[in-house]
């Protein structure tokens, strides 16, 4: 497990112990308590002098009264994962898949109306085993070592562009079926049935890929991969805070073996802030990756990306259980959904 947490109230910090916050508290144990400052300025009632001033009670995530302005996200969330196929994946995926529902219960807890569009992309812009691919040409029949190895289901433009959404993992140790996700998307939505085993399917994006960390994450969310008619047709909304989630056991280094072909830690951090419309407080971001912390080692990209964001935490890849982690998360979702405000 990584080391007891600490945070600081107007200091961000990263690494295996870090976590960074808008307005951030105290933190004791391996997670970090994070809370809006809001609740502290807004909950005086009387000045110096004496005299009555307007009270903005800050309800989380609830309507604030007062000017009238629609603060707060309501509940909607826009949740991406983003997840490495590299090899030696499987353990770290099946963590993901342990720690997934009890995170959905603790949102589903903190919003009255819990709207969520849950969507998984692998790292990197591939499809399926080439192994396999060329051991497979009968439909139907699976030759090659992986179990079920989906061979009737020739890739898709989307299936082969990195960013998409996941429907179809495939090669080895991945899911090999076809996700079960309503209406037909590359994402689910609010009312998704057997939502724990869709997502676990779609998760369990296997060993046969890349880990193009920051790349993918950029991809993602283009407005060309949003857009109506595009991959991730209507994923990203306008009125939702979204929390993205990056699992990796590598690092996302530049000229290695193991890295994107594109941008760097600024230009992916952009990426998403352009996203959503220039508002780094509007994105709450979990980096499961390797980290021994505090502070980012030079080759580890996605750790200088976290570092870019005022709602980020970086924990370590190689923990017992990701429980904790995603608890931790749940709070800085909480946070900045409560100040959150839809352009417009």
């Amino acid at each position: 497990m990584p080391p007891a947490a600490t945070s600081d109230a107007t200091a961000s910090t990263t690494g295996s112990s870090g976590s960074t916050s808008s307005g951030s508290s105290s933190a004791s144990g391996s997670a970090s308590n994070t809370s809006s400052t809001t609740s502290d300025v807004s909950s005086t009632s009387t000045s110096a002098e004496g005299a009555s001033t307007t009270l903005i009670w800050d309800v989380g995530s609830g309507q604030d009264v007062g000017d009238g302005k629609p603060v707060g996200c309501k509940g909607k969330i826009d949740f991406l994962f983003i997840i490495s196929r590299h090899s030696g994946m499987a353990w770290f995926q099946t963590q993901l898949l342990d720690a997934f529902p009890d995170f959905i219960d603790t949102i589903t807890s903190k919003f009255a109306d819990f709207d969520y569009h849950i969507m998984v992309v692998d790292a990197d812009e591939g499809w399926g085993s080439d192994v396999c691919q060329e051991q497979c040409p009968t439909p139907g029949e699976a030759p090659c070592a992986f179990k079920e190895y989906p061979c009737y289901h020739p890739p898709t433009q989307c299936d082969t562009t990195i960013g998409a959404g996941v429907v179809l993992p495939a090669g080895g140790n991945a899911s090999n079926k076809l996700c079960a996700i309503d209406g037909g998307r590359r994402y689910m939505v609010k009312g998704q049935t057997d939502l724990t085993e869709t997502f676990a399917c779609a998760a369990q994006v296997g060993t046969s890929g890349d880990a193009r960390m920051g790349q993918t994450l950029a991809a993602a969310v283009k407005p060309w991969m949003n857009d109506e008619g595009s991959c991730n047709d209507g994923f990203l909304r306008e009125d939702a805070l979204l929390m993205v989630t990056l699992i990796s056991n590598t690092f996302d280094q530049e000229g290695g073996t193991i890295s994107s072909y594109e941008g760097t830690p600024a230009t992916w951090a952009a990426a998403v802030r352009d996203a959503k419309h220039g508002d780094p407080d509007s994105v709450v971001v979990l980096g499961i990756i390797p980290t021994e912390g505090p502070g980012c080692e030079d080759i580890d990209r996605l750790c200088q990306m976290l570092e870019l964001f005022p709602f980020a935490l970086n924990r370590d890849s190689w923990a017992d259980s990701y429980g904790e982690f995603f608890a931790e998360a749940a709070e800085l979702v909480e946070t900045a959904c409560a100040d959150f405000i839809p352009p417009g």
